[in-house]
């Protein structure tokens, strides 16, 4: 396999397997395929690691004792290469004692073989959420590094990398686009993205159709020359003029007036526009992105906006998921809201529980993604409470810490629920009662004695 072929698939995988027997490994492989993810399998670490590389996005699951180098060798080798990659290790009845030093090393979890397709895929998930959140973390830093202007699309549903996709692909090419979605789900920051993708040279000249007053609108968008009206004393460069080499983009054009629709599609055909008292022709050299929250179709049928200008708008079309379609992406979005409302307020970044992100995980909010950043802000400012413990603010973290702080809070109050009976938390979560005693140990949630008697009772 050639080398840049190579990378191109490791990028692609969600699990890489390195596991020396051919039957363990096959089955492994084939459980995770069947839990929904993308695996490939090594026979030993030196296999992996040539294989390794930086913009991997996945996480190991890998056997403790393998031929040559060992697991422990082989994250060590990972651990410098990406110390926040999860790594789960498998171990043979008998070495929990190496697993274990493994996990003080930086592994994720371990797991004892032979172990169920259930308490493999219950691992996997949790190792590949912490992972999509930390790579999450890491594309928004670089995007921010590129373009510190352009506001984030924070988000890995599915939903919302077949948005990138289609910003990816649309970005470059020069053709006018009708964002669709509800009241907050970021129509101007995909417009931004698409503006960012192309290239241009010129300006993005936002325009809010709703804000402008009828009386003006015409002037606003295609300016004027002096003395056109009253008042116009001297010559005037209209939106779309000011925006040459750049995009435009029309927010709520369902509020634009049916008489300017008429110039409007007019200045889509042609490429041309005329400031108000002007016979001059000028050139249109930028692109139209158009957004609405409105079915413009259903207001077409009723005479309330030109069906021909929403034809011409629609050959390109983007529809925006509501935040109720995209659940997933409410923790993410949330640690990063917290995050720039702790910054922006100078204010310590509040804990969470895990109850707590269930419950606005459940919520509708019908403002969508707007509501949710500023329900952050609110939050941040300690202007909202919640029926779910909140404990009192701490220092800033990052979002790692954050994670870490939302598995100790989950840990924590199931520990608590159950009365510090180890055994029981332990099944509670899903977790190998030594694994759950290193995390006890490691988050300094103290144990009674009779828990520490369960947990340092040997598995079977």
């Amino acid at each position: 396999m050639k080398e840049n072929q190579a990378t191109t698939l490791i990028a692609r995988i969600d699990v890489i397997v390195v596991e020396d027997e051919d039957a363990v490994r096959l089955a492994t492989l084939q459980t995770l395929e069947l839990g929904g993810f993308k695996a490939i399998g090594f026979a030993t670490a030196e296999q992996a690691l040539a294989n390794i590389t930086a913009n991997f996005g996945g996480i190991i699951v890998s056997d403790v004792r393998l031929p040559h180098a060992s697991g422990l060798d082989l994250l060590a080798q990972v651990v410098k290469l990406d110390a926040d990659c999860p790594i789960i290790m498998m171990t043979g009845h008998g070495h929990i004692e190496m697993a274990v030093e493994a996990m003080r090393q930086g592994a994720y979890d371990f797991i004892e073989k032979p172990f169920s397709s259930d308490r493999l895929i219950a691992s996997v998930k949790r190792a590949y959420e912490k992972r999509r959140l930390v790579i999450e973390n890491r594309r928004l830093k670089l995007a921010w590094t590129l373009h510190p202007d352009l506001p984030p699309l924070i988000g890995q549903s599915l939903s919302i990398e077949q948005l990138r996709k289609q910003i990816s692909m649309l970005g470059s090419v020069a053709v006018d686009v009708l964002i669709n979605g509800e009241t907050g789900t970021g129509k101007e920051v995909v417009a931004r993205h698409l503006h960012a993708a192309s290239g241009c040279k010129g300006p993005f000249v936002a325009i809010n159709c709703g804000a402008l007053p009828e009386a003006i609108f015409e002037s606003e968008i295609f300016g004027h020359e002096a003395g056109a009206f009253t008042n116009a004393q001297k010559k005037r460069i209209g939106k779309l003029e000011f925006a040459d080499q750049g995009t435009v983009f029309l927010d709520e054009i369902e509020s634009m007036p049916i008489a300017l629709q008429i110039k409007m599609l007019r200045v889509l055909q042609e490429r041309e526009i005329e400031r108000v008292g002007s016979n001059q022709i000028i050139p249109l050299n930028c692109r139209v992105i158009a957004a609405t929250k409105e079915n413009l179709l259903a207001l077409s049928q009723k005479g309330l906006f030109r069906a021909d200008l929403y034809y011409r708008l629609n050959a390109v079309q983007i529809s925006l998921p509501p935040l109720r379609e995209r659940r997933d992406d409410i923790p993410v979005l949330l640690a990063q809201f917290f995050q720039f409302a702790a910054q922006r307020f100078s204010r310590p970044l509040p804990t969470w529980n895990a109850q707590q992100m269930q419950t606005w995980q459940a919520q509708d909010w019908p403002g969508n993604v707007r509501e949710l950043a500023h329900f952050a802000d609110r939050y941040v400012l300690g202007l909202e409470f919640s029926d779910a413990t909140n404990q009192a603010p701490k220092s800033v973290l990052s979002l790692v810490d954050a994670i870490d702080q939302f598995e100790r809070d989950m840990i924590q109050k199931t520990y608590d629920t159950h009365d510090g009976n180890v055994a029981e938390t332990a099944l509670a979560l899903n977790m190998p009662k030594k694994t759950l005693y290193d995390k006890l140990k490691k988050y300094q949630i103290h144990a009674s004695a009779e828990s520490t008697k369960l947990v340092d009772r040997p598995m079977l």
